[in-house]
């Protein structure tokens, strides 16, 4: 479902519809402050744009997701999950997932072409964002996190619902050193010879790991044949990142 407010969009899942009270988001690329190659609302640093423009584009996220506070960790390609608590919430955290059962603290990522996932578990009221390029997929990022949930939460996989955002489609995932980058289980998702189906992958991964069909969204839309919605990395390597964001709310 595609929403927009004072020309802000975003994207929010149909699995999610069911919550009101939680707030999330795939945030386009329309609405924003940033110029140039990050037009408009691009959330990551690390790319041609100022740092002036990333703050006051996140701050309108926050806005709009309508949270105290807004979090983004400093994301490393691997598969580091952390808790955020009332306590450590003002800490930079290097990770590529965070996960709470605090209210009103919005979670986010950023990514272009990687893909974002939203994790909520029903029973205990516990939300995870998680950025996973295909390092992180290699490395299984959704089980780490899925781990780190259940260790300290107790989440378990059957009741956990799991959406993520457009990504890199397989048209245009091409990876002509796999057999050195990825495990062989990987190579049964090629569409053909070196472009891979990671929508597929990730969908194996999570019914692996007991997650229902039913309980698993993932939007078959590829970032790089949408430019005017979306950053995209393959496309263009100067370019801005979206950021895809998840509350609960008091």
């Amino acid at each position: 479902m595609e929403f927009d407010k004072a020309k802000i969009e975003w994207l929010e899942f149909d699995l999610l519809q069911p919550f009101p009270h939680i707030k999330h988001g795939v945030f386009l690329r329309h609405g924003g402050l940033s110029q140039g190659k990050c037009a408009t609302l691009n959330v990551g640093y690390g790319t041609s744009d100022s740092h002036e423009s990333v703050l006051a584009n996140r701050e309108l996220i926050r806005k709009t997701i309508d949270t105290l506070k807004l979090i983004f960790p400093s994301q490393t390609h691997g598969t580091t999950a952390v808790r955020v608590t009332a306590k450590n919430q003002d800490k930079t955290f290097q990770a590529d997932a965070l996960f709470t059962t605090e209210k009103n603290l919005a979670l986010g990522v950023t990514h272009a072409d990687c893909q974002a996932a939203i994790f909520y578990d029903p029973v205990h009221e516990a939300i995870a964002v998680i950025h996973a390029g295909w390092r992180g997929l290699v490395q299984n990022i959704y089980a780490r996190t899925l781990e780190a949930m259940q260790r300290e939460i107790g989440t378990q996989p059957q009741n956990l619902i799991v959406c993520i955002a457009p990504s890199l489609g397989p048209d245009h995932a091409e990876y002509k050193n796999y057999k050195q980058d990825f495990p062989q289980e990987f190579w049964d998702f090629q569409k053909e010879p070196n472009y891979f189906n990671f929508w597929d992958l990730s969908r194996f991964q999570l019914s692996s790991l007991g997650i229902l069909d039913k309980n698993i969204e993932i939007v078959e839309t590829c970032t790089a044949c949408h430019l005017k919605d979306y950053f995209s990395y393959r496309r263009e390597k100067d370019t801005g990142r979206h950021g895809t964001v998840v509350a609960l709310k008091g």
